[in-house]
């Protein structure tokens, strides 16, 4: 028979069965975010999460000042974009930051002040980190403002060797430090509402120990089911010679 030990197979049974249910319902909308809209256990852990990243995001400031080291720099780059399709959005925010640009042939050139350019990016994600999309594409005419922040992304990202092959090494440093620091958390985070740990430190904590007890859950479901069909792991006995 499969079932060697009676007890450990039916405490197991009943733990993994539990645990199935209540993944089943973690992965059902019960639950409802600040808007009032359903969502799933999941969703809404991974919400609160974001928030709390976002909340610990903020490095803009920071980034302004970095800027202040490239804004008497003036570029002339040229760079193939992976997003040819972005192009003129790229020549429009550019353009609007006081700088020559154009694009051919599936390639950006520029030419200006590096720090107005930087500047101008920067402006541009710190106003999507606080979710004001709306005048982000009035200054560009109309354009969708996540669009602008893609096209920000694709051509600024190559511009970094670009510079380097110029002997630009600190200054395609500045530039990394702006896409990663400004550019990239305003897109990421743009809709999410940021909040401090310290304000939900109770939820936060909640949620870590109900992750810790629902993996523990799950193993000791398995432990206890593979002692029940004989498979629980014992010591072996030392031979002894004779």
């Amino acid at each position: 028979m499969l079932i060697h030990e009676k007890g450990p197979f039916i405490r197991g049974s009943i733990l993994l069965v539990s645990f199935l249910i209540l993944f089943c319902v973690l992965l059902t909308p019960v639950m409802h975010d600040e808007h009032g809209t359903p969502v799933t256990g999941l969703q809404y852990a991974d919400n609160v999460f974001n928030e709390l990243s976002k909340g610990s995001s903020y490095f803009i400031p920071g980034v302004r000042e970095t800027i202040k080291s490239v804004e008497k720099l003036n570029v002339n780059v040229s760079v193939r974009l992976k997003k040819p399709e972005l192009g003129e959005t790229a020549v429009l925010v550019f353009q609007k930051a006081g700088l020559q640009a154009s694009f051919a042939d599936g390639k950006l050139s520029y030419q200006g002040n590096l720090g107005t350019l930087l500047a101008s990016a920067t402006d541009d994600a710190d106003r999507l980190y606080h979710n004001d999309a709306d005048s982000v594409s009035q200054k560009y005419g109309g354009t969708d403002a996540l669009k602008v922040a893609r096209a920000w992304w694709y051509a600024l990202s190559p511009s970094i060797k670009e510079l380097q092959k110029q002997s630009l090494i600190a200054e395609a440093q500045v530039v990394d430090q702006v896409i990663r620091r400004a550019i990239e958390p305003g897109n990421n985070f743009f809709s999410v509402t940021a909040v401090k740990v310290a304000d939900h430190i109770w939820l936060m904590s909640g949620m870590l120990i109900f992750y810790v007890i629902y993996t523990l859950w799950y193993g000791f479901s398995i432990f206890e089911l593979f002692e029940g069909i004989g498979l629980a792991m014992t010591k072996s006995k030392v031979k002894q010679e004779g």
